[in-house]
């Protein structure tokens, strides 16, 4: 392997680890921002529903652990970046229940949810194509 491509490798994952950092960073904020101070935060969000709101707020500690994790080349990571993913998609999808028996809501909240489902299935996606390009090859016997 030559220089140029690992280092374009590491830099890809410096840029989702970044990424991953910054959208935990803001989750949290903005979460606590709802669920701990009365004032404006918690009247724009209008009809939240709790368990996503919740979710999302733990889940912003998640996203800046998985984030160093990445900045470390660490493999636990990828298979954090991936929990996270799955993790998003299952919580959406509870949302979705959430809205089909009637319960109150937010049309930012699907926006959200897809949008964070989205992040963390491409941060998991390219997580794990770049553990694996730096994998050991194996050889068939």
């Amino acid at each position: 392997m030559n220089m140029t491509a690992h280092n374009g490798r590491g830099i890809w994952m410096r840029v989702i680890a970044l990424i991953a950092i910054g959208f935990g960073l803001m989750t949290i904020r903005e979460g606590g921002a709802v669920l701990f101070y009365d004032g404006a935060g918690r009247d724009a969000a209008g009809s939240y529903v709790p368990f996503v709101l919740w979710f999302n707020f733990l889940a912003g500690f998640a996203y800046v652990i998985a984030g160093v994790g990445l900045w470390m080349r660490r493999r636990w990571a990828t298979w954090l970046a991936m929990a996270i993913a799955v993790a998003t998609a299952l919580v959406f999808l509870a949302f979705g229940v959430h809205v089909a028996l009637g319960g109150a809501w937010e049309r930012r909240t699907v926006i959200a949810m897809t949008l964070r489902t989205l992040v963390w299935v491409g941060i998991a996606a390219i997580a794990w194509r770049r553990s694996t390009a730096n994998a050991p090859a194996t050889r068939e016997q």
